[in-house]
């Protein structure tokens, strides 16, 4: 499972923290577990471009299980039931979409209301600490939720058995589908024609911060409560996984962000709109079925509008090619630095916090105004300078100014830039699926090797996915510059005509 409701996120993760009172008090705790270290195959976290890091083994941690574990999933189904969550109409069971997922065990109407999951069976920044003291800590450093959540993950997986979270911990999967598990070579060599390798790399960047800056500032002042054995960079890339794939905002409980055992074993469906959050009246987590299931088949719920690569970058997933109505690909746009206006406009785009370069979300569907608004800045010429400000406040989506502005005599050349900024896209996707088929994989390990090919695939299909979109957007633009070109054409006709007639 993962988020079941739109996450916003800020675009790092790096708290800021502040100092404790210089008379502190003194702190105890009963020694976490410390695990035993020991090999996997796995890939770094490392944002190097080296290509060894590509066959780097690290380690891995030693809670959780396999993904499709369903005896982990059925103990902690009964430790739930034994905690307070009411019988079920559903089960865990192995699946064809998501290793795991719920199962319906009888009819299901649709509009019925399911999970009912209690507050007290819910983990979020108030949930108690196995060890208070590590707990307190972090409160008075004032650390955001989601770092707070991703330690406090940690310490209760080092705790095992003496966590009230065992059976949960031990049915998540010991290595998250997340883009934060690939290399930086991978990323390089497989997702180089997408935009999301770009918002993989920073997401890795800013969990390497958040931990770093946690090291720093707090656990190493603080050794017995977060010894570096437990609180590393391998376990913070495990939690974070986990956040980042699982972890939901309940709008009705004042938009809190939380964990939701049993709920987050619910797999996405891009055909269903339904979502979590907790019911006031009921007193627990629900979701309300927008369909009716019958016994054996799979229930689902929507993890939010998210396009494929969206998908892919926090859940580890992409839906299949044209399945997905939001799916979108993101359309990097760049002013000419051969403009001679270019300090002029980049300096109206930088009022309005945009750059030089700028990405764009095309969706089967069309694009939007902003994209048409950079465009325009980016073709205008210098008689225009004056339209330089109001162009670039519609290109931004921070602007509530008008932003359906139309410029005639430039748009030929607005569309025509966007069509080149199209085909160049196309053709670095063109260029990476025609070499994925005689890529080479260069491992050894037949383990390694079979992760290879799933990465590559899933690669493919994600850049199937995104030329699609690309190939839809050349094909409106192609058609509406014919138009105008059509247009003017028959205008000098009949201008000629004129000319002609009355000499």
């Amino acid at each position: 499972m993962a988020e079941a409701c739109r996450i916003i996120l800020n675009t790092t993760f790096r708290p800021s923290l502040h100092s404790l009172h210089k008379t502190q008090k003194k702190v105890s705790c009963s020694q976490p577990f410390l695990p035993k270290r020991h090999p996997a195959i796995q890939c770094s976290i490392s944002t190097s471009s080296d290509t060894k890091a590509a066959a780097k083994v690290s380690e891995t941690v030693p809670w959780g299980c396999d993904i499709d574990s369903l005896e982990n999933a059925e103990a902690l189904q009964k430790w739930l039931s034994d905690s307070g969550l009411p019988p079920q109409k559903m089960a865990i069971q192995k699946v064809e979409v998501g290793e795991r997922g719920l199962v319906a065990l009888k009819n299901i109407r649709k509009g019925e209301m399911l999970l009912f999951v209690p507050p007290s069976l819910v983990i979020s920044a108030d949930s108690e600490w196995s060890c208070p003291e590590a707990g307190e800590v972090l409160k008075q450093y004032s650390v955001p939720d989601w770092p707070l959540l991703a330690t406090y993950l940690i310490s209760e997986a080092s705790f095992e058995k003496s966590s009230r979270w065992s059976n949960y911990i031990s049915a998540l999967p010991r290595q998250p589908y997340s883009l934060l598990y690939w290399t930086r070579a991978e990323l390089d060599t497989y997702l180089e024609a997408s935009q999301i390798r770009e918002r993989a790399i920073e997401r890795i960047t800013n969990v390497t911060g958040t931990y770093n800056d946690l090291r720093l500032r707090i656990f190493s002042k603080y050794p017995h409560l977060f010894p570096e054995e437990v609180f590393n960079m391998e376990t913070f890339k495990w939690s974070f996984g986990i956040l980042f794939s699982r972890l939901v905002r309940l709008p009705s409980m004042d938009g809190r962000v939380a964990l939701v055992p049993w709920a987050d074993m619910l797999n996405h469906s891009c055909e269903v709109e339904t979502f979590l959050d907790y019911d006031k009246s009921s007193k627990g987590v629900v979701f309300t079925t927008d369909r009716p299931y019958q016994p054996g088949e799979q229930v689902f719920i929507s993890y939010g509008r998210k396009s494929n690569g969206e998908l892919l970058l926090s859940y580890g997933f992409v839906p299949s090619e044209g399945t997905n109505p939001s799916d979108s690909v993101e359309l990097p746009l760049s002013l000419k630095k051969s403009d001679k206006y270019y300090k002029e406009k980049l300096e109206a785009l930088k009022k309005h916090g945009l750059s030089a370069s700028q990405c764009f979300p095309l969706q089967v569907t069309g694009w939007p105004l902003e994209l048409m608004a950079y465009a325009y800045l980016a073709v205008s010429p210098p008689s225009m300078s004056r339209q330089f400000e109001e162009m670039a406040a519609a290109a931004s989506n921070k602007t509530t100014t008008n932003k359906n502005i139309t410029y005639p005599d430039i748009e030929e050349q607005a569309l025509q830039f966007i069509l080149d900024s199209c085909e160049s896209s196309i053709s670095k996707y063109t260029k990476f699926l025609q070499a994925s088929g005689s890529m080479d994989l260069d491992v050894t390990s037949p383990k390694q090797l079979n992760r290879r090919l799933f990465l590559k695939q899933l690669a493919v299909d994600l850049c199937s996915s995104e030329r699609r979109i690309l190939f839809r957007a050349q094909y409106v633009l192609r058609r509406r510059l014919r138009d105008i070109r059509s247009g003017e054409l028959r205008a000098l006709k009949i201008f000629n005509g004129f000319r002609n007639l009355f000499g």
